[in-house]
């Protein structure tokens, strides 16, 4: 009985005691890497916690707002704008910023988001109202680092740098789309004939160069062939002379008579005949052996032509 009787007397105090570690450690904030804590103390700002393990005091302070240090990424709708030459087109943006000043960041603007999508629209407004549609079709450089500049000294007083911003379509009118896209046929068509014309024209230019050399092929061929036959011709005649030149020098060798050297002589006569001379003059010694020789063929040609007695 005197136990439960202690008991009873130190529950309060127990108690007491379990209340007061609850509400310790729910007063113990730890705030993680890339993180940062706006504290506010009975509603006024008190300081901003970076990464570590910290201890607010309970019912006077608290957590304003958690703020993220990354770099964050907002992609924004289609924003209608106009160009200097009175055509309408949709763009759409991407803004990729940082939170450099929580403290900033949580007092200076409300709804920090929208304030920014409302200023990008505003700014792109105004710069594509100074270009011309052709001219924002292709100064998307020229237009990222405008806005990039005046949305980051725009932003500078809500602790927001902006780092980065890119224009992530371009879409024009449809009649200015079909327009766009007829252009780029024709100018596909275009370099398509440019290219096609180039492939012709080598392969012109290969025929022509095959045939200048088969022609050169078959000229040297001809070429050749006539050498092989002039030197043909120039052996048998070499040949020819060479026998004759023997047969000079046997005859000479074997002391001919007369007769012999008029028989020769009628031979080369022969062979004379036989060219293409047109005047031939006859020495009067193979005349006289001509004759001779005319009338031996005459007499042998009447004997084989008389009839032959019978037995």
């Amino acid at each position: 009985m005197e136990f439960l009787e202690g008991i009873r007397a130190f529950l309060p105090w127990i108690v007491l005691v379990i209340i007061i570690l609850i509400i310790l450690a729910k007063n113990i904030v730890i705030v993680q890497q890339s993180k940062a804590y706006v504290i506010e103390r009975l509603g006024a700002f008190q300081a901003v916690w970076g990464v570590g393990i910290h201890v607010k005091i309970p019912f006077i302070e608290r957590v304003a707002k958690a703020v993220s240090l990354k770099e964050q990424v907002v992609d924004f709708p289609p924003q209608p704008v106009i160009t200097k030459d009175n055509v309408t087109m949709q763009i759409d943006t991407v803004l990729y910023f940082q939170i450099t000043d929580p403290k900033l960041y949580a007092y200076g603007v409300e709804h920090p988001l929208a304030a920014i999508e409302n200023l990008s629209a505003t700014t792109l407004r105004n710069i594509i109202g100074d270009l011309e549609l052709d001219q924002s079709l292709t100064s998307r450089d020229i237009i990222n680092t405008q806005m990039r500049t005046i949305l980051d000294e725009a932003t500078d007083p809500w602790g927001i740098k902006v780092n980065r911003v890119e224009l992530k379509n371009i879409i024009p009118p449809r009649e200015i789309q079909n327009a766009m896209e007829r252009q780029m046929k024709a100018e596909r068509e275009r370099r398509e004939a440019i290219l096609q014309a180039e492939g012709t024209k080598a392969s012109q230019i290969l025929v022509a160069e095959g045939e200048k050399q088969s022609l050169i092929l078959r000229a040297d061929a001809a070429k050749q062939a006539k050498i092989m036959e002039a030197e043909g011709q120039a052996e048998a005649t070499l040949k020819v002379q060479k026998a004759i030149a023997d047969s000079l020098r046997l005859l000479n060798e074997s002391c001919p008579n007369d007769q012999v050297i008029k028989l020769k002589a009628l031979e080369a006569f022969q062979a004379a005949a036989n060219g293409k001379a047109t005047k031939i003059i006859i020495p009067s010694e193979i005349q006289g052996l001509a004759g001779l020789a005319a009338s031996a063929k005459a007499l042998l040609e009447e004997e084989k032509s008389a009839p032959k007695k019978e037995s």
